[in-house]
């Protein structure tokens, strides 16, 4: 029995030999890390501007690595600093030397190891308005060209106008087509964005049709070339009843609110004996209601007519 028992130790023992011992880390794995992890929650590099946050990590320095906020002036201070340094306009990696620079020379540190990455742009911002699904604001982050924005809006709305507005930081205005931008069939038009840009649509123009037609309304413009009474008198359904002898288009002067009415012979139009005339965005198409209808010098009294003309009031401002 006490055989057994020897043999079973010794047994025992040279198993346990086999077994892979726990090793005491070294020495230098006991320091810091060198970098605190939210330099990792990084960005595109792209140029530095105001109000942006940056993630600073300084090696072997947990007291100076943190994030900072780019001030308005484009500064950025970090812990114990006595001086800002200059960061709007500058790349991450050309903020680096910097930050070691201002470190040795305000005796915080020498030899400092810095590594600057955006958290948050903030000083990038793009604005699309108007007549998309829905407007918004966000930054410009990596490469966002025109159709990217309008994809971000959710798309044009279909009662948008056919040009976008392109409004530049500095408030240059550009006109973009946008067929031929939605089609891909003018790459050119697909400016790349780098933030401070607005991307204006404005909805269509209206025609108001009033009066003697199974439709009163508003009705889009979706072509400005194509816009002409016999066209938006479809539109409106036709007559409600006999065609009148004389229509009036009711115009309004933008700069000037100037209203002037313009007769138009309804009758030999409809009959083919006069030309189509042509529409522009606003105007009121009034057809009388009777051929011994007076001429509207108002168009107040214009609008009187129908519940409808509440729309052209609250689009005009009257």
């Amino acid at each position: 029995m006490q055989r057994f028992w020897l043999v079973l130790f010794t047994a025992a023992a040279a198993v346990a030999q086999t077994q892979p011992q726990a090793q005491t880390p070294p020495a230098t794995l006991a320091r810091s890390a060198p970098f605190s992890d939210v330099a990792y929650n990084n960005l595109p590099a792209q140029r530095i501007g105001a109000n942006d946050l940056l993630s600073v990590s300084v090696y072997d320095a947990p007291e100076f690595t943190r994030t900072v906020r780019v001030s308005a002036d484009g500064m950025v201070m970090l812990p114990l600093m006595k001086k800002p340094v200059t960061a709007a306009g500058l790349l991450p990696s050309e903020l680096e030397p910097k930050l070691a620079e201002a470190l040795r020379e305000q005796d915080l540190l020498n030899d400092a190891t810095v590594i600057v990455t955006v958290a948050e742009y903030n000083s990038r911002p793009i604005t699309v308005s108007g007549a998309v699904h829905t407007p918004l604001v966000f930054q410009a982050v990596g490469r966002v060209r025109i159709t990217d924005a309008l994809n971000r809006a959710g798309g044009v709305a279909p009662d948008a106008a056919q040009e976008a507005d392109l409004i530049s930081r500095d408030g240059t205005v550009r006109k973009i087509p946008l067929k031929p931008l939605l089609d891909s069939t003018a790459p050119e038009l697909n400016a790349e964005l780098v933030g401070g840009e607005e991307i204006r649509i404005a909805p269509a123009g209206r025609i108001y049709i009033l009066g003697n037609v199974k439709t009163s309304g508003a009705f889009g413009i979706q072509d400005t070339a194509d816009a002409s009474v016999m066209k938006f008198l479809t539109l409106a359904g036709g007559f409600s009843s006999l065609p009148p002898k004389v229509a009036y288009i009711i115009r309004v002067e933008p700069d000037t609110q100037v209203k002037h009415e313009i007769e138009i012979p309804m009758k030999d139009m409809f009959d083919r004996k006069s030309p189509d005339l042509p529409l522009q965005a606003h105007d009121i198409l009034y057809i009388p209601e009777n051929k011994k209808h007076q001429a509207l010098l108002d168009v107040e009294k214009v609008l009187a007519l129908t519940a409808g003309a509440a729309i052209i009031v609250r689009t005009f401002g009257w």
